[in-house]
């Protein structure tokens, strides 16, 4: 087929990537739309006069990073949800955050994932599978821990890629993370705890649901190897709340002394460690260490979810617990909610035990690590005084802004010109904030790389206008 204008440079060598750039460009362009069908792997081959294996790695390349769909009868197609550059992405708001009227054009709020990109057709064929398969007696009131299946899937899921050290029976379904830890600060509470330490800075969204656990909480320092443990135990705190695999929302990594230090500190105060694996997935420069849980599983709670990897409309977390506190987390549940819905969790069973889930994580890693560098790349260009803090991982950027600028001038500025940001002073405890940097917390994984050189373009200007002022 002719008319689909690859031009290829056969000197230049690596024609599949050659191919797939003419694809991405087309679909940029707006000059191949969502459903467009393409010509076979061997017709294109025929045409473009290459083998059929460059075709067929083109392909992988573009359906694994979701520009393609493949379907057994209906041949490859560009993605239902593929769009042209020109035509910017629906802004989202996250819970409980106040968001522009009208939505920003370039939205790098922090913490929501590429709501887009949720693979609708895989959700879709493993929920019928589930059904199809399931037994009546299946479709009664719930084990209030979870289905058996989800945490029997969950739990080699977890010992794969976080290294945890779990069981079907440590495990308890809860409705994201936010639910498991409020459960978990209640039980902290009924068991005699006064204080919970929390990382400074922190999410300044969750104040609100700690403060109505009736704990006092306590701030502790983070520094470039993450919490402060001799800090922490000044507080006589004996629960913290840590991000030890990507700090939000520094970014930083709890070094291996910091870990060694807190999972002592652990033993030595009979204290618990509730360890918020929030988006350990997204590691893009090496592996992602192993979760706290693995090294102490009965002083650690691991906590994660599905929030960030697929939508967090689904509200499916859980919690990796001691058995006694497990069961006691079981116990809450049924006293308080009977459980999560069961449909929803054999679902997401089938989806990983049917590799879904590490295809759709394998695809999202290489758009997101694409992304960042992107606003990464183009922070240094239009904000050159400006420094990113972290690690490369996670859906974030943590960016310090020159010294003497107005972080809520900037944020202003930037909503101005249809970019909403973040600033992070509010993370900071208010004894800190004062002496905090002026920084900015942006999200990335919802722009395409277009539009974030763009939106870096904007803000740019905006802290150029800001330290003009």
């Amino acid at each position: 087929m002719t008319d689909l204008h690859l031009p290829l440079d056969r000197s230049a060598g690596r024609l599949a990537a050659q191919i797939a750039a003419g694809f991405r460009s087309a679909v940029r362009s707006g000059r191949l739309t969502a459903g467009t069908r393409l010509p076979s792997s061997r017709d294109l081959a025929r045409d473009l006069d290459v083998s059929r294996g460059v075709v067929v790695a083109a392909y992988e390349q573009l359906t694994a990073e979701g520009f393609l769909v493949a379907r057994r009868g209906d041949g490859t197609r560009i993605a239902p949800l593929a769009r042209p550059d020109d035509e910017p992405e629906p802004a989202s708001a996250p819970g409980g955050s106040p968001r522009p009227d009208p939505a920003p054009a370039y939205d790098l709020w922090p913490s929501l994932p590429d709501l887009a990109s949720f693979p609708r057709d895989r959700w879709i064929a493993a929920a019928r599978t589930a059904l199809r398969t399931l037994p009546h007696d299946a479709l009664t009131y719930p084990d209030p821990g979870g289905v058996h299946a989800l945490r029997a899937e969950l739990s080699g899921y977890l010992a794969r890629v976080r290294a945890a050290h779990t069981d079907p029976a440590r495990i308890v379904i809860m409705n994201g993370v936010a639910h498991g830890l409020s459960a978990l600060l209640r039980l902290l509470r009924a068991d005699g705890h006064t204080a919970l330490a929390v990382e400074d800075p922190t999410s300044d969204r969750q104040q609100p649901m700690l403060d109505a656990s009736g704990l006092r909480t306590v701030r502790v320092p983070v520094d470039a190897e993450g919490v402060d443990v001799e800090a922490l135990a000044r507080t006589r705190a004996r629960a913290v709340l840590v991000t030890p695999a990507h700090q939000y929302p520094t970014g930083v990594v709890l070094s291996a002394a910091r870990r060694a230090e807190l999972i002592a500190w652990a033993r030595d105060v009979d204290g618990l460690i509730l360890e918020d694996d929030y988006d350990a997935e997204f590691r893009y420069d090496r592996e992602p260490v192993g979760c706290l849980q693995g090294v102490e599983p009965d002083r650690v709670v691991l906590l994660g979810s599905v929030s960030k990897s697929l939508a967090p409309a689904l509200r499916l977390g859980w919690a990796v617990a001691p058995p006694a506190l497990a069961q006691r987390l079981r116990e809450h549940r049924e006293n308080t909610d009977l459980g999560t819905p069961v449909l929803d969790q054999h679902a997401l069973a089938e989806f990983l035990r049917g590799g879904g889930y590490d295809r759709h994580l394998r695809s999202m890693r290489r758009r997101y690590r694409y992304r960042r560098d992107a606003l990464a790349k183009a922070l240094d260009v239009h904000l050159p005084n400006a420094m990113v803090h972290g690690v490369s991982a996670g859906i974030h950027l943590y960016v310090e802004l020159p010294a003497g600028l107005d972080e809520n001038e900037v944020v202003a500025r930037a909503a101005r010109a249809g970019v909403a940001v973040a600033g992070a002073r509010p993370m900071w405890s208010p004894a800190r904030a004062g002496d905090a940097p002026p920084a900015l917390v942006l999200g990335y994984a919802r722009l395409t790389e277009t539009h974030l050189v763009k939106a870096a373009e904007l803000l740019g200007q905006a802290v150029t206008h800001g330290a003009e002022g």
